[in-house]
């Protein structure tokens, strides 16, 4: 009864306190997303002498249909399958080396990390210049060296089947250090009495780090996976500044195709049904994501 009483005298301070980030959600996601999904099933473009009028599912059997679309939804794929597993290796090597406790981690952990505070407008021309055509790119120049002479120069943003790992490669690159900081804090919350444990019973490195460091990494690598789920395929800024979409279809993405049709096409109503399938689209993949974690931590 007390703690009743305690709570409900509190009430009206948790309300206050949590009421500027209920009212950011409401009006910066809960009621943009309601008023897309109400375009959605709309006649709406900006310009348009119709009047407007409600015609189903239209958009949705439309966009659905058009080959440009399913390939922008399957580059979105593409790119998720690709950054999210590698990118969370990539962040995981380098958390397990920066957490060895060896001379100058602070200094690499300030440059690992460096590149996710840069905005992506910066690096995106950054690595434009790295990609730059001909011998004299760095990335042509580099590989050159590592094939000893045998590699033959590239335009990466031009060529259809190069531009979509570029953009993947930059993408790795840049989110790294964000997922790094967050395994690197998992690992350090480990505490050292299992491994000590585990090397007693005559463990090696590999057998510690797979029986003791990754079960104790599972939520980290779970929350790691899901953000970084979401930000691949909210991906437009590399596309828009580095190859906008090409070369052909390329590198076009569902976000990218949703821009086009509202400020090039003006088509409100087209763009609206496209982040809804989005939205339904990054829901499932989420969802997934949990329920085979789920899984996972049941049989185990």
């Amino acid at each position: 009864m007390n703690r009743c009483r305690r709570f409900g005298d509190q009430t009206p301070v948790a309300l206050l306190m949590a009421g500027p980030a209920v009212t950011g959600l409401i009006l910066f996601i809960l009621a943009p997303f309601l008023t897309a999904l109400m375009l959605a099933f709309t006649n709406l473009r900006l310009g348009s002498p119709l009047p407007l009028a409600f015609v189903g599912l239209k958009q949705f059997q439309r966009i659905l249909t058009d080959p440009d679309f399913c390939h922008a939804l399957a580059n979105t794929l593409v790119f998720a399958l690709g950054v999210v597993p590698l990118q969370t290796l990539l962040a995981l090597g380098l958390a397990h080396l920066v957490n060895q406790g060896l001379r100058g981690t602070v200094v690499f952990r300030i440059l690992f990390f460096m590149p996710v505070v840069f905005p992506m407008s910066l690096v995106a021309v950054i690595w434009i210049l790295i990609y730059a055509p001909g011998p004299g790119g760095m990335m042509n120049a580099f590989l050159d060296l590592l094939t000893m002479g045998r590699w033959e120069a590239r335009d990466f943003l031009r060529d259809p089947v190069l531009a979509l790992p570029s953009i993947m490669l930059l993408s790795i690159w840049q989110g790294a250090g964000f997922q790094m900081v967050i395994l690197l804090a998992g690992l350090q919350g480990i505490p050292e009495e299992l491994y000590e444990a585990a090397a007693l019973d005559g463990a090696g490195s590999w057998h510690r780090f797979r029986h003791v460091t990754l079960p104790q990494l599972r939520n980290p690598l779970i929350f790691v996976m899901l953000i970084t789920t979401i930000l691949a395929f909210r991906l437009f800024d590399q596309v828009q500044i580095m190859t906008r979409g090409g070369p052909d279809t390329a590198t076009t993405t569902v976000m990218y195709e949703a821009v086009q049709a509202v400020f090039t096409r003006q088509q409100v109503a087209r763009a609206s049904a496209m982040t809804v399938v989005f939205f339904v689209l990054v829901l499932v993949v989420t969802w997934v994501q949990r329920r085979l974690a789920r899984q996972e931590r049941e049989v185990k």
